[in-house]
């Protein structure tokens, strides 16, 4: 399971090398911004499961930071908690009110009541099963809210994205190796959304599986999807050996105790838009995505193509 990770926004060196070595030292990894605009940044890139956020900071405040995570569907979801010297009435309850952070806490700070605070908002996090265990990515109940929410929507597309072959190579690499194709399949992701997307995309991914989730706009997905597949057929090979790299597969034993050469990993994208409707709830779509992405499978295959996208669903 990967470290959680918090972002501290604090443009006191001190405060932010107190809170970073604390933090680190309770097994979580740490990123530090001593700007806004670098705390953004760091949010696009790779979005942390909690953010304690300073109010006064050189490029603006610590509620436009709060503001702009609670407005992208892909960092909505993060608890926020301030930590800042501004402690009248009315500054509280523009943290608590318009940002609705979960937390306002005056300096100076008890640092092991914050650890607390902390833990408790991660661990309510999990309960809620609100995010991946190993890529932090939204899933479970963040993702059907963000299905549900196409349902009665107009302009809209949606991906579901599956890594084929990754079983396979988890049961020859081992569990630990797979994580890590996991990580660099979400870095991706938001990499590509970052440079083609907007922050109204939404990337989720599947609880159990190697199964994701994005949601944007039909002119937006199309050069998301392609880009995608590109780059993960590029890519993907570092994660194996120079044998397997070489060669273009692996071999694994099947049931009946004989080798059997299965290729590489490569991506299987269905794309679905609101003109691929109606859909009356999210099983349906769910459900209509899953048959566009074998299609994609089947595709792949009778082409002789790695990674490949189907768009629309059949009638």
């Amino acid at each position: 399971m990967s470290k959680e990770r918090i972002l501290v926004v604090e443009d006191q060196p001190d405060i932010s090398s107190l809170l970073k070595i604390y933090f680190t030292s309770q097994g979580y990894e740490v990123f530090t911004a001593l700007r806004g605009s670098v705390a953004l940044e760091i949010c696009s890139k790779t979005p942390p499961n909690l953010a304690l956020l300073d109010v006064n900071l050189p490029d603006m405040e610590g509620y436009d930071i709060g503001k702009a995570l609670r407005a992208s569907p892909r960092t909505r979801h993060i608890p926020i908690i301030f930590l800042t010297a501004r402690g009248e009435r009315a500054d509280r309850l523009r943290g608590l009110g318009e940002v609705q952070a979960q937390y306002y806490i005056i300096k100076p700070f008890d640092i092991e009541e914050v650890h607390t605070i902390v833990k408790n908002q991660l661990d309510e996090a999990r309960r809620k099963n609100q995010l991946h265990p190993v890529t932090n990515l939204p899933t479970a109940d963040l993702i059907n809210e963000q299905m549900r929410g196409l349902l009665s929507a107009q302009g809209w597309a949606m991906a579901l994205l599956h890594i084929n072959g990754f079983e396979t190579f988890t049961q020859s690499y081992g569990a630990v190796v797979s994580e890590d194709v996991l990580k660099f399949s979400a870095l991706l992701l938001n990499e590509v959304l970052n440079e083609l997307g907007s922050s109204d995309d939404f990337i989720g991914q599947m609880i159990v599986g190697p199964d994701f989730v994005i949601t944007s706009s039909p002119e937006r997905l199309r050069p998301i999807a392609d880009r995608l597949i590109t780059q993960f057929d590029n890519e993907i090979g570092a994660h194996y050996n120079y044998k397997h790299r070489k060669q273009g597969f692996i071999e694994v034993m099947d049931d009946n105790g004989d080798l059997r050469q299965m290729p590489l990993m490569s991506l299987s994208i269905g794309v679905l838009t609101s003109q691929d409707g109606p859909f009356y709830d999210i099983r349906e779509l769910s459900e209509t995505a899953e048959e566009t992405r074998q299609r994609a499978i089947q595709q792949a295959r009778e082409q002789g193509r790695k990674s490949f996208v189907v768009y629309g669903r059949v009638r």
